[in-house]
C-alpha cells in the first residue's frame, strides 16, 4: 500500500502539472513521472515477489501459485509497463495533453485500467478472506487508491469539480444555462453510479465502516491536489465526504439491527448514498458560494441520484437463497 500510494501520488503530481504547468519540464522525463514510475516499479516488484517466493510449491509459479487476488495485479503490472512505453512514444510524437485530450489519450487509458488492476490486489486478497476486520485497513486503502485510478480519466463526466448549481438558471430551453444545468444534472447521476460500483462490491459481503468515506475522500483529495485546494471545492469535498460517512454509519447500524441478509439491504444503501453524496455536494456549494438553481433543480437531483443508487443496489443484490423443504 505504501508503494501504491507513491504511484497514486505521482499520478496526482502529474495531473497537477498537466493542469498548471506548461514549460520546458513538461514532457515524458519529469519529476512527477519519476515518482509515478518509481511507485509503479516498487508496487509491481512487490506483487511479483509475493508469487516468486512461493515458487517451491509450484513449478510454474508465475501461472499457478499467486496469492489470492494478486494474479490480476500481475497482469495489471504488465499492462502498466506497456502503457508507460506507449505514453512515452505518444508524448514524443504528439506532445503534451492539457485538457480533454489528456483524459482520452489512449496511452493514459491503458495506464489507468492497468494501474487499477495493480493497486487493487489487496482488495481482492481481503475479499478472499471474507472481508475480515483484521484486513479491513489495507482492503479499504487499496479500494480508495484503485477508485482514484478508476475515476481519474472519467473526471469530465463526474461532479467532483462541478460548481454549476452556483450559476443562475434562466428557464430558457436550449440556452447556455439550460445546457450547463442539464450537463451538471447528468454528472450527479453518473457520479453516483460510478462511485457505487466499488462501494457495493464491499457491501455485498458485509457493511464495513469507512468504505464510502474512503472512496469519496480519496477521489476528492486527488482532485483538490490537482486544482491546488480552491476554497469552494474544498467545502464541496467536506460536504460530500461527510455525506458518505453518514452512509457508512447507517449501513453498519442497519446490518447490526436487520442482518446482512435483510430484504432491500443494498437498494437502501445505494439510495442513501446517492441522496447524501449529492446533498453533501450541494451543501458545500451553498455554504461556500450559495446555490442559484431553483429549488426544483437541486432537490430533483438529490431524488434522481437516490433513485439511481437504489436501482444499482437492486442490481447488485445477490439472488435470494431458496431453502428446499424435503417432501414427507
Amino acid at each position: 500500500m505504501i508503494f501504491s500510494a507513491m504511484l497514486i501520488g505521482g499520478s496526482a503530481a502529474d495531473a497537477w502539472a498537466h493542469a498548471n504547468i506548461v514549460d520546458e519540464l513538461e514532457g515524458f522525463f519529469t519529476p512527477w513521472h519519476a515518482l509515478l514510475y518509481a511507485g509503479f516499479a516498487l508496487t509491481a516488484a512487490w506483487t511479483f515477489w509475493l508469487a516468486y517466493r512461493r515458487r517451491t510449491s509450484a513449478e510454474r509459479w508465475w501461472l499457478d501459485d499467486w496469492p489470492a487476488g494478486y494474479a490480476v495485479g500481475g497482469l495489471g503490472a504488465v499492462g502498466f509497463l506497456i502503457g508507460g512505453a506507449l505514453d512515452m512514444i505518444w508524448h514524443t510524437i504528439f506532445g503534451v495533453e492539457v485538457s480533454l485530450d489528456a483524459v482520452l489519450s489512449p496511452s493514459h487509458l491503458v495506464l489507468a485500467v492497468s494501474g487499477t488492476l495493480l493497486v487493487t490486489s489487496p482488495v481482492r486478497s481481503w475479499w478472499a478472506t471474507g472481508t475480515t476486520s483484521r484486513r479491513a485497513g489495507t482492503g479499504l486503502a487499496a479500494l480508495a487508491l484503485g477508485s482514484v485510478f478508476g475515476v481519474l480519466l472519467l473526471s469530465h463526466s463526474t461532479a467532483f469539480r462541478s460548481i454549476t448549481p452556483t450559476q443562475a438558471y434562466d428557464f430558457v430551453t436550449g440556452s447556455p444555462s439550460h445546457v450547463a444545468a442539464s450537463y451538471a444534472s447528468a454528472r450527479y447521476l453518473a457520479t453516483t453510479m460510478i462511485l457505487l460500483l466499488p462501494i457495493l462490491l464491499v457491501y455485498r459481503r458485509r457493511a464495513v465502516l469507512g468504505t464510502a468515506t474512503a472512496v469519496v475522500g480519496a477521489i476528492f483529495l486527488f482532485n483538490l491536489i490537482t486544482a491546488e485546494f480552491p476554497s469552494v471545492l474544498t467545502a464541496v469535498a467536506l460536504g460530500a465526504t461527510a455525506g458518505a460517512f453518514v452512509v457508512d454509519l447507517i449501513a453498519v447500524r442497519l446490518d447490526a439491527v436487520r442482518g446482512p441478509d435483510a430484504a432491500l439491504r443494498l437498494p437502501i444503501i445505494g439510495g442513501l448514498f446517492g441522496a447524501l453524496f449529492t446533498a453533501g455536494h450541494l451543501l458545500g456549494l451553498a455554504v461556500a458560494q450559495g446555490i442559484a438553481w431553483p429549488v426544483e433543480l437541486w432537490t430533483g437531483n438529490v431524488v434522481l441520484a437516490a433513485l439511481g443508487g437504489a436501482l444499482l443496489g437492486g442490481l447488485a443484490t445477490p439472488p435470494a437463497r431458496r431453502v428446499e423443504v424435503p417432501s414427507p
